[in-house]
C-alpha cells in the first residue's frame, strides 16, 4: 500500500483543523459550551494551521511546501502549550482574565471583528467541560499533536508527485 502523499496529508490536515473549529462553534452555539480566552486562542491556532496547511498543499513546488510545513510546526507546539496551560493552570484559577491568551486576542482584534466566533464568553474554570469523559482541551491537544506530526513528516519527506 502506498503511503499518503505530503500534499494529500496537508490538505487533510487543513480540513480537519477547519472542521475542529466548526465543531467548537457548534458546541458553543448549539450546546452552550461558552469559550474561555484559551479556547479562543486555540481556535486561532487551528485556523492558522488550517490555512497554512491548505496553502502548502496547493503549492506546486515541493521545496516551498516542505519549508512552509516546517515553519508551521511551531504553531502546533503553541497549540499544545495552550491546551496544557488551559487544563493545568487556567482552569484551576478563579479568573483567567488578562492572560497571554487575552492579549493575543486583543492584539489581533478578532473578538470585536467576529464576536460570534472569537468573543470570550466564560472564565477558564467555567469553560472546563468534558466530552466522552475527556476534557475538551485534551481533544484539542491530541489534534495539535497529530498536526505537528503531519507537518513534521511533510517537512522532511522528499519531494514526490501528488
Amino acid at each position: 500500500m502506498n503511503r499518503l502523499s505530503p500534499r494529500l496529508a496537508l490538505a487533510g490536515l487543513g480540513l480537519v483543523c477547519a472542521t475542529s473549529v466548526a465543531a467548537a462553534l457548534v458546541a458553543q452555539h448549539r450546546f452552550g459550551m461558552e469559550p474561555c480566552p484559551w479556547c479562543i486562542l486555540q481556535r486561532l491556532v487551528f485556523i492558522a494551521i488550517a490555512a497554512l496547511s491548505l496553502l502548502a498543499a496547493a503549492l506546486p513546488w515541493g521545496l516551498l511546501r516542505r519549508l512552509l510545513s516546517a515553519l508551521t510546526v511551531p504553531l502546533a507546539g503553541a497549540g499544545i502549550a495552550a491546551a496544557l496551560y488551559q487544563h493545568f493552570v487556567a482552569a484551576q484559577s478563579a479568573s483567567c482574565a488578562l492572560t497571554f491568551a487575552d492579549k493575543v486576542i486583543g492584539f489581533f482584534g478578532v473578538d470585536t471583528r467576529w464576536p460570534e466566533v472569537f468573543e470570550v464568553r466564560a472564565s477558564c474554570a467555567d469553560a472546563a467541560v468534558s466530552v466522552l469523559g475527556v476534557p475538551f482541551e485534551f481533544w484539542s491537544l491530541a489534534l495539535f499533536a497529530i498536526a505537528g506530526m503531519v507537518l513534521l513528516a511533510s517537512a522532511v519527506t522528499p519531494n514526490r508527485r501528488a
